[in-house]
């Protein structure tokens, strides 16, 4: 190591101690300082892009970095003085930090002579290499999908559109639904928006009816993918495009040989299983010399989608095939670096229609798109819709997302206190043991609790009964309710309270633990595993195996099937009676519990709320033991830095 920076190293190894920095960021500084000469501020740089990219942001923005990088880790200003005064002096702004990083034999400034540098330093951001490069692949993929127009005949598509929909006149303005369909018809890329309830997967399977419809002759032959980024929104995209898909064939009759079409249509994937992902290493089977074998692609949950797999996804779909984005640009982003669908849709609300789009919908999809979402924002804003009326979410639930997706801590604070009929319940000043009980018993009125489908396993079936069906019943029951935690450690974390609830469940002689496995454990898989077919995010039931009496099965849904792995072949699972709002995502349930912590913390924004919220679909309790978490909350917003955007408007 070339370097002369003890006292940096000895804050570094002191924060890590203390749990505020990863070990591998304190590793990555070494490493840079070990390929040639290297000052404590290139170190410190090298450190907290480090840090930052395991907490979701794909680059460190200088601007950032000379004003007070404490404020994005989350730590007090004692915390980040030892680190600034380590590596002092620095430079007082960007322009400095720029001249310095330029100088650095690690660092790559773009159009310089490329060493293969680690750091890459894109005007004001420096990169880890690989995300750079991502960021660019998807970028560029974008502009020229959004780029690319087809040639519509626009008369045809209004006469199948105005069957597939409804006549009525959408209440509040244009059909947003309508003009989905019509809009992704004319390119390679399009995006559906919209919050819970909006109609992204009712609106999907009429545009598929749509592309069938304008095939033609043709129609048979178009091959068609549907993946998600987790087993379960896999099977829910699959399961509410059949049922969607369904009721539009008995609607068309023999217009249109809908169940025909659609059953040629393959089960929904994971888009590992898509890709064709390869054990013990990051790269995929389809990539750009090997496509995927698809015309068009539909991909929900994309808000899941981090930098890495989009690039990857982008990268093996063919330049024909058309691909849809279906997500909530609210949501949470990526556990992994990235927020791309954010960075896709930051315009979205505001529409930005050039005056040739708002003229292809009015003769395409009969739709008066109004003037307040005119503007021409560039080529990506004339592929993205957001859908703007939810069906499902009107009542009590849907006004309390409404507030905290705007930030109005008051505003959900009166609907949490409102009477919302059993709908909404706030423990506010709430123990641990409270939530407890609702673990195990629900709330009267409402439901839920684990003791519904721990009763359910004392009826196990006989040898002459169908065993699949009843763990499929189980499985139902068990995923009527889940409790939900912001954060991962402590006593109001997951780790603290799946403990807690293990052992309030053995002392009601629900469970009966017998070491790390038994009967009713439920797991959720950490990691990917392919040679048993299960993947990160994945949950599944512990329950006997019928064929080897005394073993056990984990069981996970597949929507209408189950499918079950050995229980000692699982290695890497988690016990699953709560579980952090980040790996919810996908999933629904009648009754959620969001658990919140006693203090704030960097992970707590808006975005972690609202989606909390937004799991339940009849009931949501919410659990706070400080009501002052709940509005720091709210205040806050989840920002991730990015070049995404400015690279994309290139």
């Amino acid at each position: 190591m070339k370097t002369e920076a003890p006292a940096l190293l000895a804050q570094i190894d002191a924060l890590t101690e203390a749990g505020k920095l990863r070990r591998l960021s304190g590793a990555f500084a070494r490493f840079i300082a070990s390929l040639g000469q290297a000052s404590p501020q290139l170190m410190l740089a090298s450190l907290l892009l480090s840090e930052l990219e395991g907490r979701g942001h794909s680059c460190l923005v200088l601007d950032d970095l000379a004003g007070d990088p404490s404020g994005l880790l989350g730590w007090t200003e004692g915390e980040w003085s030892g680190l600034r005064a380590a590596a002092a002096p620095l430079p007082r702004n960007a322009k400095g930090w720029l001249a310095l990083l330029q100088g650095c034999e690690q660092v790559w400034p773009v159009g310089d002579l490329d060493f293969k540098q680690p750091l890459v330093l894109d005007g004001e951001r420096l990169y880890l290499r690989r995300y750079w490069r991502d960021e660019t692949t998807v970028a560029a993929s974008v502009r020229r999908r959004a780029a690319a127009t087809q040639a519509v005949d626009a008369g045809e598509v209004r006469r199948w559109l105005d069957r597939l929909f409804d006549h009525a006149t959408r209440e509040g303005g244009p059909d947003w639904q309508k003009t989905a369909c019509a809009v992704a018809l004319r390119g390679g890329l399009a995006v559906i928006t919209g919050g819970p309830g909006t109609g992204k997967t009712y609106t999907v399977a009429r545009l598929l009816a749509l592309l069938f419809a304008m095939a033609g002759p043709d129609a048979a032959g178009l091959r068609i993918a549907l993946a998600a980024p987790t087993g379960k929104a896999a099977a829910r995209l699959k399961q509410s495009i059949d049922g969607a898909l369904e009721q539009l064939g008995e609607r068309l009759g023999d217009a249109l040989p809908l169940r025909e079409l659609a059953g040629r249509m393959g089960a929904a994937r994971t888009l590992h299983s898509l890709l064709g992902a390869r054990p013990d290493t990051r790269s995929f089977a389809h990539h750009a010399g090997n496509p995927l074998d698809v015309d068009v692609l539909i991909v929900d949950e994309a808000s899941m989608i981090h930098l890495e797999m989009m690039a990857s996804l982008l990268a093996a779909l063919p330049d024909h095939a058309r691909l849809i984005l279906l997500g909530d640009k609210d949501q949470l982003a990526s556990v992994e670096a990235g927020a791309v669908l954010g960075d896709l849709c930051y315009q979205a609300e505001a529409g930005g229609y050039s005056e040739e789009t708002l003229a292809y919908v009015r003769s395409a999809a009969g739709q008066e798109i109004p003037p307040a979402f005119a503007g021409d924002a560039g080529a990506l804003a004339q592929r993205i819709v957001m859908l703007r009326q939810s069906r499902r979410f009107g009542g009590p639930i849907g006004q309390l997302a409404g507030a905290v997706n705007r930030g109005d801590a008051e505003a959900a604070r009166q609907v949490l206190q409102a009477d919302s009929g059993g709908v909404l319940q706030w423990l506010d000043g709430a123990q641990p043991s409270d939530a407890l009980h609702l673990a195990v018993e629900g709330r009267p009125g409402a439901g839920g609790g684990y003791r519904d489908y721990l009763a359910m396993l004392k009826s196990m079936p006989g040898p002459e009964q169908d065993y699949d069906a009843w763990v499929g019943r189980v499985l139902e029951a068990f995923e009527r309710f889940r409790l939900l935690c912001a954060v991962r450690e402590g006593e109001w974390g997951v780790a603290g309270l799946n403990e807690a609830i293990e052992q309030r469940l053995e002392a009601a002689r629900l469970i009966r633990r017998r070491g790390e496995w038994y009967v009713g454990r439920p797991v959720m898989v950490t990691r990917n595993d392919y040679a048993t077919g299960v993947y990160n995010g994945d949950i599944g039931l512990t329950l006997p195996d019928p064929a080897r009496p005394g073993s056990l099965r984990v069981y996970f849904s597949d929507g209408e099937t189950v499918r079950s792995v050995l229980a000692t072949r699982l290695r890497n699972v988690e016990t699953a009676y709560a579980m952090t709002v980040h790996k919810s995502q996908g999933s629904e349930f009648r009754h959620t519990v969001l658990v919140l912590p006693r203090e704030g913390g960097a992970v707590l924004a808006r975005e972690l709320v609202y989606t909390g919220i937004t799991r339940a679909r009849e009931y949501f309790t919410l659990v706070s033991p400080n009501a002052a978490v709940l509005a720091q909350a709210v205040a806050e917003r989840t920002h991730r830095a990015s070049g995404l955007r400015g690279q994309i408007a290139q």
